[in-house]
């Protein structure tokens, strides 16, 4: 598996690095750190210079950084870009093909403007890569599981696939979230066969399909993360009412900022 983790020099970026180093350690993989240098001079040759000395000290920075984790038998490697965080980012996991976006989230978005916390959501709308949101006090050696939230839509099963998949890598149990608002009897069926597909694709793999009874998507989010902090939320980024109910009302940053659950966006 091959991770792109984009890092500033602040703890939360750090943190997400970390993480992603735990995710692979167990199992062959690739970390690429990527630092994007967002700089606007009014005069080009001051500019040019000031974006030198930035390249030689990210440069001397993620060479040590990177250094560091030579016991961990991980392959590393860093680029450093010029441009938008979000774009470059994007571009990025594009043109190393790279698995998942692994990227820190700050305490608070509304206080702390630094580009992760300001660009997280322009980096998931824009990356057609899986992207892993990590806040700063979640603790890998807590994640026991994945939880795949679900809506039953046909577009989700690739990503039911990609989710055994890595779930295996990873040494995780799958769980499977669906939040019922007013339940139909097709929802019933629905997850009856879910549970059926699931075990006749894959007879050796343990699940659990989780159910839960609400009249709002948030709460029903709620209650099962109050309950099941040890896992990583899986949502994807086509669930419309998710997504947009939870984007209107700024709750995709805050949820991960809140608790201490890494929040991983399917796109």
């Amino acid at each position: 598996m091959k991770i792109l983790v984009p890092l500033d020099f602040s703890d939360n970026s750090k943190k997400a690095l970390d993480f992603a180093v735990s995710l692979v350690s167990k199992k062959s993989g690739e970390i690429i750190v990527l630092h994007v240098i967002e700089a606007v001079y009014d005069f080009a040759a001051q500019a040019a210079i000031v974006i030198e000395g930035m390249h030689r000290d990210a440069e001397s920075y993620f060479q040590k950084l990177i250094n560091s984790y030579d016991r961990t038998g991980i392959k590393f490697d860093f680029i450093i870009k010029d441009g938008t965080v979000a774009i470059m980012t994007s571009k990025t996991a594009k043109e190393i093909n790279a698995d998942l976006l692994v990227i820190g989230a700050h305490d608070s978005v509304e206080l702390n403007f630094s580009f992760l916390g300001r660009t997280s959501t322009d980096i998931i709308k824009s990356s057609d890569k899986p992207v892993l949101l990590v806040p700063g006090d979640a603790e890998v050696k807590n994640i026991e599981k994945v939880t795949l939230a679900l809506e039953f839509s046909d577009h989700e099963e690739p990503f039911i696939e990609w989710i055994i998949r890595v779930g295996q890598v990873w040494g995780l149990k799958l769980e499977f979230l669906h939040i019922v608002i007013q339940e139909h009897f097709n929802e019933k069926l629905m997850m009856l066969g879910l549970e059926a597909y699931v075990q006749k694709k894959n007879p050796e793999l343990e699940t659990k399909l989780e159910t839960i009874h609400s009249d709002n998507l948030m709460k029903g989010l709620d209650e099962y993360l109050s309950k099941n902090e040890n896992t990583i939320l899986v949502m994807c980024h086509h669930h419309k009412n998710f997504w947009e109910e939870i984007l209107t009302r700024s709750k995709s940053i805050q949820m991960a900022n809140h608790t201490h659950v890494p929040l991983l966006i399917m796109n």
